[in-house]
Order: C-alpha cells, then structure tokens, then sequence
C-alpha cells in the first residue's frame, strides 16, 4: 500500500464555488456545516441568483470566475458550473496554484483532461474528478452481488427522462453540454469501473428540434464490446419525444442475472429469485465532500482516480465518433 500524500493545508480550507445550480448548493450545504471548511467565495453566470446564493452562505460574490481565482487566500476551487468550462476553469484554477474538485466531465476534450491531469500532477495539485455514482446504492449493489452470477457476458443500462416542455437549458445545448455520453459520463464509467476495458464502440444518436440553439430530445445508444469478451448496450435519452421514465440495468451471467429498475434489485436464478436492497441516493455529494477533505488535510485515498475518469472519456468520445462517422471505433 502506497502511504498517504499530504498537502500541508491549515484548517478551515479556504474554498471558491464556480456555479450555482443543484450541485453547487450541495456542495455549499456541506462546506457551511463543516468545521474544516469555509465557503468564501461563488462565481455564477446569473447576477441575482450568484448575489442571493452568496448571501445564503456568506461567501463573496462574482460574475466572473476568473475574478474569483484571483483571490490568494483560496485553497480548493470547485467546480460545479456548464460542462464547456470545465477544462478552461480547471486549468485556470490550477495555474493560479489551487487544489481542483470538477463535477464530470473533467472536460468535454479527452486531451485536454490528460494534460490537466499531468499539469496537476507538475504542481502538486489535488484534481478529484467527482462521480458519485459510483458511491450510490445502485452501484454498490451491483459490486457486492456481481460474483454470485460467476462470468458476466451482457449488460443493459438505460436511462429515459421524459420532459415537456423540454426546458430552454444549457443541459439541451449541444455546444454547452456535449455529446450526451460525455456530458453525463457516470453511464459509461458505471460500465467501465464495473467490467474494465473496452475494446470497440457502436453508437448511434438522434436529436430533435436542433435547427433552433437548444434540442427539444435527445437519443443515444452505443454497443460496447470488453475486452472479456462482455457486450453491454447503453441508452441514454431525455426531452419532449419521451413519454415514460425509465432506469433498468441488467447484467447477466453464466450463473444467474442481476435485475434492477430504479432503486428495485434482484438476483435470479432459474425459479429462485432474491430481492436486493438499494441504498438510499441521499447525501452522496455531502459524502463525497468530506472525502475531498479527508484527502486534502489527512491524505486519505480518494474513491475513483482522474485516469479512471479519463478512460471512460475516451470511451464516450469514441461513441460520439462512431454516432458521426457509422463506424464502429477500436479503443487503443
């Protein structure tokens, strides 16, 4: 076992929000109720929701995250702003000599996010990458019964979000949120921390109402081929063209299949059929902000590495070649 990394820091760290939606008052909440913590500074686009968020958590206020990277007595930026900034805000943070949190994606450019991750590695920087879906019920289910099916050969993940009237958002801007395997990446890096390597991908994309800025619907599906030899589908859809919610993930192996709809589990074999309890998805972004904290000031191990984040990058940039040239792409 490697020993611990420390970075030396004093208690409270001294942290700066870039964003102001649902993550970012997640993050806030915990920061306000952590002794070793303090929330001094947020950066949001909205001037009256960035002046109202800074007054409900007694931080400094900016419309403009570079204003805020100015401040020296910063310790951690997080990040929890439009995908499109990611990159330019992490590396930014960084260069300023900041310790960086970036929701995912680390940025929508797989080698833009490796050069981040060398740069952090140059300063002797944290960069944590959050995704906590691995740290919810669902994928902790998953782990704990995933050798009572012995060797695992498909997997089925699909996500459906109907919305009508699609919102007017940046989640349905192509150019501020991505293509969708990028943009939400926990559905492919649920499948690669579960199965490991990729070693080709299909993939096929539809949108509507692109002829406007914002889509009004979104459909993605991609085929990946492991390396063992395992083939998962995974589907991601949302917007107006959908009229039921969905979440079913199965996997199936060579001694029975894991059955999940929602936060509904079981394990089957043959007649027998075993239910599975599914941890709560409450909490998790203040649990994995303490884990932030214990890695900078006790130099606990962190949950997921940036590489591991970086990989299922790769992979869901491959899909969005593959959706755009009909091929199917090889995982180097």
């Amino acid at each position: 076992m490697s020993s611990p990394v420390y970075f030396f820091l004093t208690i409270p760290i001294k942290v700066g929000l870039v964003g102001t939606g649902y993550a970012a008052k997640l993050r806030a909440e915990t920061l306000q109720s952590d002794p070793r913590s303090h929330l001094v500074a947020v950066a949001g686009h909205t001037p009256e929701k960035t002046q109202a968020f800074g007054e409900t958590y007694q931080a400094e206020a900016f419309l403009d995250w570079q204003q805020l990277l100015e401040r020296r007595d910063l310790d951690l930026v997080i990040v929890s702003s439009i995908n499109s900034e990611h990159g330019a805000i992490a590396r930014a943070a960084l260069d300023a000599g900041k310790h960086v949190v970036v929701e995912y994606p680390l940025s929508l450019n797989p080698t833009e996010a490796a050069e981040l991750i060398a740069l952090a590695q140059r300063k002797g920087k944290l960069l944590h990458v959050e995704h906590i879906e691995l740290l919810g019920g669902l994928h902790q289910a998953l782990k704990q019964h995933l050798p009572e099916i012995g060797t695992t050969f498909y997997a089925r993940y699909s996500t459906i979000d109907p919305k009508r009237p699609a919102p007017r958002r940046w989640t349905y801007n192509s150019a501020l949120f991505g293509f969708p395997f990028s943009a939400a990446l926990s559905r492919i890096h649920r499948l690669t921390d579960l199965f490991g390597t990729v070693a080709t991908v299909s993939c096929q994309s539809r949108f509507w109402g692109k002829e406007s800025e914002f889509y009004s619907a979104c459909l993605c599906t991609a085929q990946l081929r492991f390396t063992s030899g395992l083939i998962a589908e995974v589907t991601y859809g949302k917007g107006e063209i959908f009229w039921q919610a969905a979440r079913p993930f199965e996997v199936h192996g060579e001694q029975g299949s894991l059955i999940f709809d929602g936060d509904n589990g079981q394990l089957v074999r043959g007649e027998e059929t075993t239910p599975i309890e599914v941890g709560s998805r409450r909490g998790l972004f203040a649990k994995e902000t303490a884990m932030v904290l214990d890695r900078l000031l006790e130099g606990k191990p962190l949950y997921v590495t940036p590489d591991a984040s970086l990989y299922a990058l790769k992979v869901a940039d491959a899909a969005r070649r593959s959706a755009e040239t009909g091929q199917t792409i090889e995982i180097l």
